[in-house]
């Protein structure tokens, strides 16, 4: 079995500006890895690779493999020099628009408007205000029927969350989730997006250290969207937009790996990132990759809750958490 790791946030959670976000302490970082050292055998996106092409009994039963989504400073200034240190390599996936524009993406506006504001109730009335200026240009449903679909705890998310996350990143059309982020973001975290990207993101020079460093970078997307929900030529945008960054890191555009933004895949989308050189694939489907059973493209993986923080010398059950999505 293959224990997949997966993380957002890895800051210094007390003493950033936004300690309301859904991350990883430093400290808590550094005992998992610990944790990990002890239990695992941490492996190489490309020893993965190998395993899947040739015989998945070419990994140690013990293999373990850290992923990173979302291309955050975080990854550069606090996870790189650990893993450094350790010899361990880290696999980053990075959507584009962020470090080639300097935009902030919409969930990332999402998560950090609700560390912003601990106000919940305020947010979520905001939003309904907000929808109802489109709900006649987009032949929107009433609050009441999406709240009826939508509304259902997660994980770690109670009702009204799930809600305002599902709104704003997949349920409403494309250009009222844009507006309505940015209109809640300018309100309640910043009017500068262009210097919060460069405060949350890596850039491409830092990327590029990263790959010299012997890192793994891996195919994101572009805007981070739902690619199973986008027409083909709109996927294939995405992915060449990925690949043209590797390119241009020095990264292998030949054999890569995707990390499903949201998890999200179809089989259509499967057989286009194949045809282009997919060799695997991540979802956030929670469970131990298998790779005598499972599709590479449809590998799962653990969240940073779902694996414990610190050693113990007894055995320890995997724990139910939930990501930053």
């Amino acid at each position: 079995m293959l224990t997949i790791v997966m993380y957002h946030y890895v800051r210094d959670l007390e003493r950033s500006r936004f300690p309301r976000i859904k991350g990883l302490s430093l400290e808590a970082f550094r005992g998992q890895l610990d944790y990990l050292q002890r239990r695992h055998t941490v492996v190489t996106m490309e020893e993965v690779m190998f395993a899947v092409e040739g015989s998945p009994a070419d990994l140690p039963d013990d293999a373990a493999l850290l992923t990173f989504d979302d291309g955050f400073i975080d990854h550069y200034t606090n996870v790189l020099p650990l893993l450094d240190e350790r010899g361990w390599q880290g696999s980053f996936f990075v959507p584009t628009r962020p470090l080639l524009e300097k935009k902030v993406l919409d969930t990332h506006k999402l998560h950090f408007i609700l560390a912003a504001q601990p106000n919940t109730h305020a947010v979520f009335d905001e939003m309904l205000d907000l929808i109802d200026e489109y709900l006649e240009r987009y032949d929107l449903l009433s609050a009441d029927e999406y709240w009826e679909r939508l509304a259902q705890p997660s994980r770690f998310d109670p009702p009204e969350i799930v809600f305002i996350k599902r709104m704003l990143q997949t349920e409403l059309p494309e250009p009222v989730r844009a507006a309505i982020c940015d209109r809640l973001f300018s309100r309640y975290v910043t009017r500068d997006e262009e210097a919060f990207a460069a405060e949350l993101y890596v850039s491409v020079d830092q990327l590029r250290i990263m790959q010299r460093l012997g890192m793994h970078i891996g195919v994101h997307g572009e805007t981070h969207s739902r690619l199973d929900r986008l027409g083909p030529e709109c996927r294939q945008r995405e992915i060449r937009s990925s690949l043209e960054l590797l390119g241009r890191i020095g990264a292998d555009t030949e054999a890569w790996s995707i990390a499903y933004p949201f998890g999200a895949h179809d089989e259509a989308l499967r057989r286009q990132v194949r045809s282009a050189g997919a060799k695997i694939g991540l979802t956030t489907e929670v469970a131990r990759a298998d790779l005598w059973r499972h599709d590479p493209l449809q590998l799962p993986r653990l969240d940073t809750n779902d694996v414990p923080k610190q050693f113990s010398s007894a055995r320890v059950p995997v724990m139910v958490g939930g990501a930053a999505a």
